[in-house]
Order: C-alpha cells, then sequence, then structure tokens
C-alpha cells in the first residue's frame, strides 16, 4: 500500500510541475517545465549520490580502517541479498546516517562519526539495517527524484516571480495557450508549497516502511528503537554542522527539522511515533517483507 501511494504522490508532483509550467507560462511555461524536470531527473539519477557525500565532507573507508562497522555493513547486505555497498564515514559528531545511490548495485551507506561512537553494536546494526532496506527498495532513487521535482518547482516560480517583476513572463497572454494572470499567480504561490508536502509525504511514508523491513532484517525491533531515542535526544545538543535542509530526507533522523508547527514541513515523522510502531512490532510481531 505506502508503495502505491508513493507512486501516486510521484505522479502527483510530475502533474503538479507540469500544471505550473502551463500556468506560468502557457505553452512555452509547460514546455519548460518538461526540459528543467528531464535535466534535473537526469542528473539526479546519474550522480546525485556523489554530490551529496561530497557536501557532508564524507570518506570512504576500508574493512582495515573500520573492521566493525565493515562487518555489520556486510553481515546485513548478505542477509539482504544486497551487494556490499560502499561504507562513508562522514566527520560530523551529530549521531546520523544515510543511503544513496541509484540502485543496490551502485549503493552507498554513510555514518557520522558520531553515530559509531555512541551507538551499542546492535543499535548500530539496526540503523544500518534501516539504511539497507532503503537501498533495497529504491527509496533513495524515489526520495531524489521527489527532491529534484520539488526543486524545479520552486526554481519555475522564482523565475517568473522575478519575471514578473520586471514585467516579463514565461508565456504572452495574447498568444494561444497563453498563461491566465490568475491561473499564473496561484502557480507562483501554491505549487512550490504543495510540492514540499507532496515530497515529504514520501519521505515521511518510507520511513515507516524501512523502519519495519530494518526490524525484520536484524530481528531486533526494540534495538532500532533505542538508537533513534537517542539520535532524536542528541540531535538538539549536537547539530549537524554541513549540509542543507534540502537533503534532510535522506538521514534516518531528521538533522534540520524544528518543533511544533514547523513539523509540519518535516520530512520525517515523529520519533516517538516511529518508537512506538518498532515497540509494538517487538511485542506482537511482524509479517514486514526484508
Amino acid at each position: 500500500m505506502n508503495q502505491l501511494k508513493s507512486a501516486i504522490l510521484l505522479a502527483t508532483l510530475t502533474a503538479l510541475l507540469l500544471w505550473a509550467g502551463q500556468a506560468l507560462g502557457g505553452q512555452g511555461g509547460f514546455v519548460l517545465a518538461l526540459m528543467v524536470a528531464g535535466a534535473m531527473n537526469f542528473g539526479a539519477y546519474w550522480w546525485s549520490d556523489k554530490i551529496v557525500l561530497r557536501m557532508y565532507g564524507a570518506q570512504a573507508v576500508t574493512e582495515a580502517q573500520a573492521p566493525e562497522l565493515w562487518a555489520i555493513v556486510r553481515q546485513l547486505a548478505q542477509r539482504a541479498k544486497l551487494p556490499m555497498p560502499s561504507v562513508y564515514v562522514i566527520p560530523e559528531d551529530a549521531p546520523n546516517a544515510f543511503a544513496t545511490g541509484r540502485n543496490p548495485e551502485n549503493a552507498a551507506v554513510a555514518v557520522t562519526a558520531g553515530l559509531v561512537r555512541m551507538l551499542e553494536r546492535d543499535e548500530l546494526a539496526g540503523v544500518i539495517a534501516h539504511e539497507l532496506s532503503h537501498v533495497k527498495h529504491r527509496d533513495t532513487l524515489v526520495m531524489t527524484i521527489a527532491a529534484a521535482l520539488a526543486g524545479a518547482l520552486s526554481f519555475l516560480a522564482n523565475m517568473a516571480m522575478w519575471s514578473s517583476l520586471f514585467g516579463g513572463g514565461l508565456g504572452n497572454d495574447d498568444e494561444e495557450g497563453g498563461a491566465h494572470p490568475i491561473a499564473g499567480l496561484l502557480g507562483i504561490l501554491v505549487a512550490p508549497i504543495a510540492a514540499s508536502l507532496i515530497q515529504m509525504a514520501i519521505s515521511r511514508s518510507r520511513e515507516f516502511m524501512a523502519d519495519e523491513r530494518g526490524a525484520a532484517l536484524t530481528q531486533n525491533p526494540l534495538a532500532l528503537a533505542r538508537a533513534l531515542g537517542k539520535l532524536e535526544s542528541w540531535k538538539a545538543r549536537v547539530p549537524m554542522h554541513a549540509g542543507s535542509p534540502a537533503t534532510a530526507h535522506l538521514f534516518i533522523v531528521n538533522p534540520f527539522s524544528a518543533s511544533g508547527l514547523a513539523n509540519l514541513f518535516s520530512t520525517h515523522p515523529s520519533t516517538q511515533e516511529r518508537i512506538k510502531r518498532l515497540q509494538a512490532l517487538a511485542h506482537g510481531g511482524w509479517a514486514a517483507a526484508v
């Protein structure tokens, strides 16, 4: 059901992008929206993993450099029937982790130095299992495409806003298929917000799925629950210094999220809700497929 939900949300996001292009610039805006979406998705598919790893200063580590971390990743990858991913360590004290890569054959798992230092072995295994679940089910690709489409919408809206300030436009109202002023205004104001909400809904649903599958992979949902509790507790005390909120959806716990009303725009579900679900799995069993 969550896979279907994500597919529907991605289709809605794509349709929203094309509608915004049409609204902002008529036929020319529609064509521009197609071109922007194509270019951003092409770049996201081939180079997003390298870009995000470089953004966080992630350093590839060998088995000799990090034997325990390598052993955990290798054991869980074998259990999940995945190729051994590349292993990276991010020089950050904030405990966190993410997986990236367009497919399981080109995947990477990155953990912060703080995560390795602060978690017990079974808790670290729970986090790695969560990330490998994202790899196995190609969540990283889906979420990266969603981020690219949302970015394309924001790009088009910004173009339209600046163009209107200087008396121009992406299209001409007098031409056939030109943009309607009211539709263009809605495109500028509504489309980027709607795109962000859809992107966040995709990310949230897949975090719940990765928690369940990661718990099934380790057969220890309480270890992942404890790890999530520690990460949430340390998040405010040891903030992430590098990176950008645009990549928040990649991490197991959002390192940039706020509290209160701002949680509406969080890429992750409530950590407390995730912990509660994992505890329920531990006491009631589960049938989640790894």
